[in-house]
């Protein structure tokens, strides 16, 4: 079994290596692949994600604790088939600009006003999701490592900040998706 130091150790590495491995994936183009059928799959990732997070919040709020670990444990597994559908994404296709209906990689003056305040939303929601995305990290394994212990004082707390952190980034991840797909 692992104990809390060897959890510990894990998650700081995890909570680096994550985020620095997509930014660097993110600077190789692989081409020749046709990916185009993903983001509507990792959007369904982060829907899917947020729906059994409430779950499993309404399941632990009933003492169904064996229902709740399940569903977190589902979660985990969406949000790591996210992260590898949408790095594989990014790795094989440009880069879609959101307001490029002529989809030739660069906004005109015309398509900036046909989109208007818009970008200031999708902005808002990509930079806030992106960022909020790393920082989510940790919590989500601390959470988890605290639960896994059976921490349960220590899971409670925790799980106050990560559930609506956790949660913004998957319902953002939809919006952002659902904002963006028609310029892909």
């Amino acid at each position: 079994m692992i104990n809390e130091t060897s959890f510990k150790r894990w998650i700081y590495v995890l909570s680096v290596v994550i985020p620095l491995a997509v930014a660097l994936l993110f600077k190789i183009k692989i081409g020749g692949y046709d990916t185009t059928f993903l983001p509507p799959i990792y959007a369904f990732t982060n829907a899917l994600t947020a729906i059994l997070l409430v779950f499993a919040l309404l399941a632990v709020k009933k003492k169904n604790i064996d229902l709740h670990q399940k569903l977190i444990k589902v979660c985990l597994g969406l949000s790591v088939l996210f992260l590898v559908l949408y790095v594989a994404r990014h790795i094989t296709a440009s880069d879609t600009v959101y307001g490029d209906l002529d989809k030739n990689g660069v906004r005109s003056e015309e398509e900036l006003k046909a989109i208007g305040s818009t970008l200031y939303m999708y902005l808002f929601f990509l930079i806030t999701h992106i960022a909020l995305s790393v920082v989510v990290i940790p919590f989500v394994l601390f959470t988890y490592m605290r639960g896994t212990l059976n921490q349960v004082e220590k899971h409670r707390k925790l799980a106050k900040i990560t559930f609506p952190l956790w949660l913004y980034v998957a319902v953002t991840g939809v919006i952002v998706y659902f904002m963006i797909a028609p310029y892909y």
